[in-house]
């Protein structure tokens, strides 16, 4: 049975008018050109030295770029993205009032909304769109969608509720990062997050913010620490930010958590010997499990 989870942390913002997708394709990190009804991306915003300052999803609804991201940083993200306007014939709304976004998960959840079960894959429905995860196919489907449809939207296929707890797990349990819970403002960079195989960039775009160190930095091999999910052995969940040791020495710091697992961002260098990288956290022991879809 599929499952909804209502997110109330995220937001909407509409970028539409002529140039909506010209003007986001200078700004983010993934390939604008590429959303459609039948298509989905999961994108960054980053500061022109290439670290993180926002990842969000973009889906089309009626002609109209919907960007799905954090609530309590919207304003912001608004904001910045008004400052690149200049002549451009775009318009950035906030229309989170208007619309809700959900999580979807369970077993055969492409087959209970009648999508593709490939990342990214997306359709149009009544009142807004619905697409499998752009980042990973095992956290099902995501879905913007009116909010005076969001009632109807559930009713169709029989979805239950399930709880924000149970996704969380299941997110870290992948290693998939939630914005600024996992990852630090202007200080993040991509690849430490996964962005690369998480289908968060696409190396042969054009230009956009922060595209040179981004580059750089995959060409390189310059990539010293990575955010990967820790299996709390004995003790408490350590609360976010709580120093990772490897006997006296600092190797990481804990981000956000969920049951038994956290996620945490570790050096790679005690990744190299998983084996035997029993780590402590705040008082608890803690075992870094590395996803399938890691390439570290």
């Amino acid at each position: 049975m599929a499952e909804y989870i209502e997110l109330k942390s995220r937001g909407v913002l509409s970028v539409s008018g002529p140039d909506a997708r010209k003007f986001l394709q200078g700004l983010v990190s993934n390939d604008v050109e590429k959303v459609s009804l039948e298509r989905s991306i999961h994108a960054a915003f980053l500061t022109a030295q290439g670290k993180y300052l926002f990842d969000f999803m973009i889906a089309e609804v009626d002609g109209a770029l919907l960007l799905d991201c954090e609530a309590g940083r919207l304003a912001d993200f608004q904001k910045r993205l008004k400052l690149y306007k200049l002549r451009s014939d775009v318009t950035v709304e906030d229309v989170s009032a208007q619309f809700s976004v959900l999580a979807i998960t369970g077993d055969d959840v492409s087959k209970t909304l009648g999508i593709d079960a490939g990342t990214g894959a997306a359709k149009a429905v009544e009142g807004g769109a619905v697409f499998t995860d752009p980042r990973h196919a095992g956290l099902g489907a995501r879905a913007i969608i009116g909010t005076d449809k969001l009632e109807g939207f559930i009713a169709a296929p029989g979805l239950t509720e399930g709880t924000q707890e149970a996704y969380d797990l299941a997110r870290i349990k992948l290693g998939v990062p939630d914005g600024t819970r996992d990852m630090q403002l202007e200080k993040t960079i991509l690849l430490e997050a996964g962005f690369d195989e998480l289908n968060g960039v696409d190396w042969k775009k054009g230009c956009y913010m922060g595209q040179e160190l981004t580059a750089r930095t995959k060409y390189r091999g310059l990539v010293k620490r990575r955010l990967m999910p820790v299996r709390i052995l004995d003790g408490d969940m350590p609360a976010p930010g709580t120093p990772v040791m490897r006997d006296d020495r600092e190797v990481g710091e804990i981000r956000s958590g969920a049951g038994t697992m956290a996620l945490a961002m570790l050096r790679v260098n005690v990744l190299e010997d998983l084996e035997h990288a029993v780590l402590s956290a705040g008082g608890s022991t803690v075992l870094p499990v590395k996803p399938d879809w890691a390439t570290f």
